[in-house]
């Protein structure tokens, strides 16, 4: 009785909209993660051979980070509406918007990781006998790992906080539950949606943080000898 009343008293926190409404929540929050995953998985995509354009010469860079950079400024409803006459009122819709806004960070992190690669290793990986694409897969692509691994994570949580704008297509995952509740102020539905878009974000970033660690094991190699090195000049002291 009491879990009810916080239903019709419109608590904040309640227990029994919870209950009641799991199915409808486990559905929103699938659409929210397959929106975001996809729309990430194809901005990378599309971002990789842009990135490699504008790094092959400064005549593609200037055009090609002003044009993702200019499609980043575009507010997400004229986008949605400037797309609608291709894609209608359908997850595609959604979906491409997304993509355009990601490939701002992540064209510009995979650049500035695949511009970090230190040149000797680049000339000691040509002096073996590598060629481009060799040299790409085995050496410079490795070595921007955490470059393209960090945008990778900002443009996964950034597509986690847009994707509730495609309610106004009803394509928002957790977006829709919000959308709906607002006009009726449906306290608990607010709050519920919003907790859980959070909480996607910090499991997002943790996981993708979990992925980075355990492709780039020099990095943890660095860092143990640093730790003993610092330790070591402490112990001296």
């Amino acid at each position: 009785m009491a879990g009810q009343n916080c239903l019709v008293a419109n608590d904040w926190i309640c227990g029994e909209y919870l209950r009641t409404r799991g199915q409808e929540l486990t559905d929103a929050t699938v659409q929210h993660v397959w929106i975001t995953a996809v729309s990430v998985a194809i901005g990378l995509a599309v971002a990789f051979p842009l990135a490699l354009l504008a790094r092959r010469s400064r005549r593609f860079a200037g055009p090609v980070l002003g044009l993702t950079t200019v499609l980043y400024t575009v507010p997400s409803l004229a986008m949605f509406s400037l797309l609608l006459p291709l894609f209608g009122l359908s997850a595609a819709l959604v979906v491409t918007g997304l993509v355009l806004y990601s490939l701002t960070v992540l064209v510009r992190n995979i650049l500035a990781g695949l511009e970090a690669v230190p040149q000797e290793a680049k000339d000691a990986a040509r002096g073996m006998g590598y060629g481009p694409g060799r040299l790409l897969w085995e050496v410079e692509l490795p070595l921007a790992l955490p470059a393209l691994m960090a945008g990778v994570r900002i443009a996964t949580v950034s597509t986690i906080a847009l994707t509730t704008v495609g309610s106004i297509v009803g394509r928002g995952g957790l977006g829709n539950l919000i959308e709906d509740a607002l006009p009726s102020f449906f306290k608990a539905q607010v709050l519920t949606a919003s907790v859980l878009c959070v909480l996607l974000a910090v499991v997002a970033d943790l996981l993708l943080l979990g992925v980075q660690w355990l492709l780039t094991p020099w990095t943890r190699i660095r860092t143990v000898r640093e730790t003993a090195g610092a330790v070591a000049e402490v112990k001296a002291v």
